[in-house]
């Protein structure tokens, strides 16, 4: 399903504005010189790396390259071959890699204090009030900042724990398929096994429950007009059965639409559901923001497509403007009963970050960034609708503005799930010039995070390269 809409007058908005974003990048398409990927070069610094680093690196694995430059939705590797990147580093560079207006705008501050902890700063006041102003209106005035550490695990960590510190309770309900991070808070509610194994012991009275992902229904709907909200009933006894076998926790933590877990978005209506019986138990609400917020959706939000409010947030990712480290939790005023550093974090207040933040979103409103996101997402899942009609492997296209997942099936019927196709595409992609990342309860799910400030001309070259690759497969 898609969360995008098309309008004429909104088109030839988008027509006329298509320059503003071409100066952004390298190149308008993928370009590869060497006669296999990796290339030479690529493959010695791959082999200085294996040598020096530990086996917990994770990325050159999937994607064996050595990156050099990058600009825009570009990115070059050591060897010279070029790239259309739909990947952002894991949805980081939303407004593209080395963003010339943020990069500018870092220049007026050539002798800024580059760590100033938590002492105040006017680039941290500034990026607090544009932060807390941006949020919807029926939120504004209602809520507090909190920096901690540099990653969006930190803030989860950091909510995780406000939430504890104002209920008195410590469990946690999560939901299966979610990802939070890899430190100990955060990855105790975070529900993949393999992220699991060998860590525990971790925190204790951590419980999952299944998350609204009509393609997938573990009560077998499998289907949106199918689905009864039967999660929602489980979720509800679980809460109010007095012999659940669950204390009331202190918190729910939920992406509002899944990330790492496959792009899997829920059904209308059942954010809001969630919320209500929550609320309705004393138990508070987190929304897991890093990957989905930042306007990946053409919302500051992605819970903005829904009516459900939470009492806190993480932020982290785009939200460091090109890439600068920074994370936060934004929280209703009633909860900030801190004590004096209750959560603290040496790198709290990166003014590199605050600065690349506040300049980042200063340029969504000048370039009307959320429209862009809006017309280029519905275009782009046209034609992955249109892709997915050639081959049969592709079971379903999801998205909600520039935040795709393209599911891998051996039979559309039984929706046996295809790790090792999905793989394969990864593979045939990177080869062909377009780098892509794979998600989903089963590894089964290719993912798009392409940078924000794509043109519809990079967005089509790189989605030909996709098409091309699944032909490839098809053809095997």
């Amino acid at each position: 399903s898609s969360r995008t809409s098309l309008s004429s007058d909104k088109l030839l908005q988008f027509i006329s504005s298509l320059s503003m974003f071409d100066r952004y990048h390298f190149s308008e398409d993928a370009r590869i010189i060497t006669s296999t990927v990796p290339g030479p070069e690529s493959e010695e610094l791959l082999r200085a790396q294996e040598e020096l680093e530990g086996d917990n690196i994770s990325y050159p694995k999937g994607i064996p390259i050595a990156f050099d430059k990058a600009k825009g939705a570009i990115v070059t590797d050591v060897d010279g071959n070029m790239y259309i990147d739909f990947f952002s580093s894991c949805g980081v560079l939303n407004l593209g890699h080395n963003n010339s207006d943020i990069l500018d705008e870092l220049k007026k501050y050539p002798d800024t204090i580059i760590q100033a902890v938590d002492f105040p700063t006017k680039a941290r006041i500034e990026f607090s009030k544009k932060l807390l102003d941006s949020l919807p209106e029926e939120m504004r005035g209602q809520y507090k900042v909190n920096f901690g550490g540099p990653t969006g695990s930190d803030a989860v960590e950091s909510a995780i724990k406000l939430a504890r510190i104002n209920t008195k309770r410590h469990g946690m309900i999560a939901f299966q398929g979610g990802y939070h991070g890899m430190t100990a808070g955060a990855l105790s509610v975070t529900s993949k096994l393999s992220h699991r194994k060998d860590a525990p012991p971790l925190i204790p009275g951590v419980h999952f429950f299944p998350y609204c992902s009509p393609y997938r229904c573990p009560f077998g709907r499998n289907k949106p007009d199918g689905c009864d909200f039967e999660c929602v009933d489980f979720f509800q006894n679980a809460l109010e059965n007095p012999h659940s076998g669950i204390d009331k926790p202190a918190a729910i933590i939920i992406e509002p639409i899944q990330g790492e877990g496959g792009t899997y978005i829920p059904k209308e209506g059942w954010l809001e559901r969630i919320v209500d019986i929550a609320r309705k138990n004393g138990v508070l609400v987190i929304f897991d923001e890093v990957q989905a917020g930042f306007y990946r959706t053409g919302k500051l939000f992605s819970f903005e497509h829904t009516k459900a409010i939470p009492d806190i947030i993480t932020m982290s990712k785009g939200i460091g403007g090109i890439g600068f480290p920074l994370s936060l939790i934004l929280y209703k005023k009633e909860l900030d009963v801190w004590k004096l550093g209750t959560h603290i974090g040496t790198f709290r207040g990166s003014q590199l970050g605050m600065i690349a933040g506040l300049a980042a979103m200063n340029l969504v409103e000048k370039l009307d960034i959320k429209s862009h996101v809006k017309l280029v997402g519905n275009l782009m899942h046209k034609r992955l609708l249109n892709v997915q009609d050639k081959f049969d492997f592709i079971g379903e296209v999801r998205s909600s503005g520039l935040m795709f997942g393209i599911e891998y099936v051996k039979d559309r019927s039984t929706k046996e799930p295809d790790a090792e196709l999905a793989k394969k595409v990864r593979k045939l992609a990177y080869e062909n010039g377009l780098l892509v990342e794979i998600g989903g309860y089963c590894d089964n799910v290719v993912r798009f995070l392409p940078p924000l400030v794509i043109t519809e001309t990079l967005a089509h070259n790189g989605l030909n390269i996709f098409e091309k690759v699944n032909a490839m497969c098809q053809n095997e």
